[in-house]
């Protein structure tokens, strides 16, 4: 309606409906159009009325309605205020309670001091956790050494478990890395990257036929493995794969399925099945025999010579499906991790023995939180001593 019509129907005069339509963002054109302007929107960035929601804040808008119907002659009561914005006649009542002030011995609201109030009660003063320092100190610690923020944040509960000022929670950390401050503590690390992962969705599976020709797979496939290695309560078996590079390069990984410990074997620049076999018994022929049981494969021509390899170290190998990498999920999570450190595109015939090794030691020493926060390397020191003591 035109400007003239909304000033008799409420029976104020047409400056005091000027005013209104001031405050609540609207502006007069001259012609039959008018109405609110395009920027009131933006200006003040309220979600709009919906009739289904349970509930919602007022509106800048809202509170223009409950001036206007206060200034009335005869003002409005709360219930009819309530029914026109379709609230609770107690959020009208708790809002006049709130913001309504005393004027020349009359009870006043003005709709932009309420919402400017409103607004500013809505403020959080309560500083960020990390913003002490010591704890802000430890987390930064752990961030430099690889940790996840839930491996930083459970270590920080067993070393600190009686200290609740010195826990902070993941969800935490990852905000003070990506939210609060656009990444307030990324300026703080030393490595490059703060989350190992940049992958922002689940990669398909595979939809490739099963590789059916590959007769040195006869008596070695997953379901002739021992039940034993399925729950991981038994220590001794493992996961292993290539990770490769260009120039023939390459390393392989182990990871052992209880405690989650790793190895990492350099290929002297070639990957045929003898080579990655030698590589292979080198890097467990250090352990106990009790703790090297089996070895679970994917079917990679890598492991073709593996009756050899079996003959040789006593250790059995076994392969997984084909396109089933979940069914050795600790080393391709360990892979992944691996990644981290050198990603696609790395020459491992550039990369040093000491690289190798610190990379396998900062893998060995994260908190796992199969573990309680403690350590592959950790765990797997228990299972040595155990072993030496049985012995």
């Amino acid at each position: 309606m035109t400007g003239i019509e909304a000033a008799t129907l409420w029976g104020v005069s047409m400056a005091t409906a000027w005013r209104w339509a001031k405050l609540a963002g609207m502006t007069f054109e001259v012609g039959r159009r008018g109405g609110v302007g395009s920027g009131v929107a933006t200006a003040v960035s309220q979600r709009p009325l919906k009739e289904s929601a349970s509930y919602r804040r007022l509106t800048l808008f809202d509170r223009v309605y409950i001036q206007a119907m206060f200034d009335l002659p005869t003002p409005a009561g709360v219930r009819a205020i309530a029914r026109g914005l379709q609230v609770a006649a107690s959020t009208i009542s708790r809002e006049l309670a709130a913001h309504s002030f005393e004027h020349w011995g009359k009870r006043r609201y003005d709709a932009r001091l309420a919402h400017l109030l409103a607004l500013d009660k809505r403020k959080r003063c309560r500083p960020g956790k990390l913003e002490a320092t010591q704890l802000r100190g430890e987390v930064i610690a752990r961030l430099n050494q690889r940790f996840s923020p839930e491996q930083v944040a459970g270590e920080l509960r067993v070393m600190f478990p009686d200290q609740p000022e010195m826990n902070v929670s993941p969800e935490t950390i990852y905000q003070a890395l990506y939210v609060q401050g656009k990444g307030a503590l990324r300026h703080e690390l030393k490595v490059e990257k703060a989350l190992r992962s940049g992958r922002k969705s689940r990669v398909p599976t595979s939809a490739l036929p099963p590789r059916t020709s590959r007769p040195w797979l006869q008596g070695a496939r997953l379901s002739d493995r021992p039940a034993e290695v399925e729950d991981r309560a038994v220590p001794g078996h493992w996961e292993g794969d290539l990770v490769v590079g260009p120039n023939n390069s390459g390393i392989v990984t182990l990871v052992e399925r209880h405690t989650r410990y790793v190895l990492i074997g350099r290929l002297p620049g070639c990957r045929d099945s003898a080579t990655v076999t030698d590589v292979l018994a080198q890097m467990i022929e250090a352990l106990p025999s009790r703790l090297v049981s089996t070895i679970t494969w994917d079917q990679g021509t890598e492991m073709a010579a593996h009756a050899a390899f079996t003959v040789k170290t006593g250790c059995p190998i076994f392969f997984c499906d084909p396109h089933s990498p979940w069914q050795r999920g600790s080393n391709e999570n360990t892979n992944g991790l691996i990644r981290d450190f050198y990603p696609k595109g790395t020459d491992f015939n550039t990369i040093s023995d000491d690289e190798l090794a610190e990379t396998e030691r900062l893998l060995n020493i994260r908190p796992r939180a199969i573990h309680g926060f403690h350590s592959p390397h950790a765990k797997m020191t228990e299972l040595i001593a155990g072993v030496a003591l049985a012995t």
